[in-house]
């Protein structure tokens, strides 16, 4: 969208110049954030494992993406011991993968729930960045 400064009447028009000119700006902000996908370990330390997605979830936001985690949302209402839940949880995060720009690896442990995510992102060409538990890159980039 290109912002005339002149109205159809071809008088200049500052106001709406400028309503419209910020209008775009933020219009092209938001289309800056990327949608990642946070890839990390569940199970086992569920209580551990928990605390370190919020705290992936937050670098995210700090690095100015939009953090999807649905292995902290789907617990909350979905049983993970039992076999069924477990994979229709892991069903419906493969669905809002594949409407993310990233997957972001942390940890270095890949456990069999990351590794069907993983695979998933290759199969797709979405790509995938790893990171320490601390959240440091580790250079690994892959699709």
């Amino acid at each position: 969208m290109s912002v005339n400064k002149f109205n159809a009447e071809g008088y200049h028009d500052p106001t709406v110049y400028e309503a419209l000119t910020n209008i775009e700006k933020e219009e092209k902000q938001r289309k800056k954030k990327k949608i990642v996908f946070i890839c990390s370990p569940f199970a086992g330390d569920i209580q551990g494992n928990t605390r370190r997605a919020r705290r992936y979830g937050r670098f995210a936001v700090t690095e100015k993406a939009v953090p999807i985690i649905p292995h902290l949302m789907y617990p909350q209402f979905l049983e993970e011991d039992d076999p069924e839940e477990r994979q229709l949880g892991i069903d419906m995060g493969l669905i809002l993968l594949s409407k993310c720009h990233e997957l972001w690896v942390f940890g270095n442990r890949i456990s069999s729930g990351m590794s069907v995510e993983i695979a998933r992102a290759k199969r797709w060409n979405i790509p995938i960045r790893y990171f320490t538990n601390e959240c440091a890159e580790t250079g690994g980039v892959g699709k």
